[in-house]
């Protein structure tokens, strides 16, 4: 009887651990939760016009658990994106403070393109609300593509689960605003997909998923439905 019991005991230690583990790999970078505010808008540093309380309604992801805090913001910077396109072109993109900014002689077709499309795009005043469903398909897709190392649209693992009308694949970049500007730039994707994903007034969903890529570092997968 006492060994049946330890037998009973070390399988629910099992059962324990399986499912932290399990947990704990769909809150990769958990650190960023607990480290960071996630009310503080990611924009404010380019400019006070994004203190309007308009934007702060935007970040429709804040009190979800299961995203991290460079996933909020994605959802987040989409978001303000979508409602000001022109205010985040003259504010952000084109401020000497952000990273991905170029002066004019050093622009590319893909740099001009993105200007132009912002300056013509239509304010969305719908904002993305996050979706377990779409999330789960984002983090399988991403989470085994980093094992991997693919790139790419393809479900690697054939468990993965797609829940999405619209997909954007970026690698190379953990923070929330760094992977949302590479995909509006798009540079070497003739078709510009990603960009008309982000922009489009077609999606009401969205799940984000950030993980580690064993040949770019990071990769990141955002589903839209």
């Amino acid at each position: 009887m006492i060994k049946e019991w330890k037998l009973f005991a070390t399988a629910l230690l099992f059962i324990f651990i399986h499912q932290f583990v399990f947990a704990d790999s769909f809150k990769k970078y958990s650190l960023f939760i607990t480290t960071a505010d996630s009310s503080i808008n990611p924009l404010l540093v380019y400019s006070n016009q994004w203190s309007d309380p308009v934007y702060q309604k935007c970040n429709t992801a804040q009190s979800i658990s299961y995203l991290n805090q460079e996933e909020k913001k994605i959802i987040w910077v989409l978001n303000m994106v979508r409602l000001n396109p022109q205010l985040f072109l003259n504010t952000v993109l084109l401020n000497p403070k952000c990273s991905f900014y170029k002066s004019e002689k050093s622009r590319n077709s893909y740099d001009k393109s993105l200007i132009k499309t912002l300056e013509q795009t239509i304010p969305i005043t719908r904002a993305l609300q996050p979706d377990s469903s779409c999330y789960v398909s984002a983090h399988c897709h991403a989470y085994y593509s980093g094992i991997k190392g693919y790139v790419g649209h393809q479900r690697v693992n054939k468990y993965c689960r797609e829940d999405f009308n619209a997909e954007c694949c970026q690698y190379g970049y953990s923070d929330g605003l760094s992977i949302v500007i590479r995909l509006l730039l798009d540079y070497n994707i003739p078709s510009l997909g990603h960009r008309k994903i982000c922009l489009a007034n077609d999606y009401n969903f969205v799940g984000v998923s950030i993980q580690d890529h064993t040949k770019y570092q990071y990769n990141s997968v955002i589903d839209f439905k």
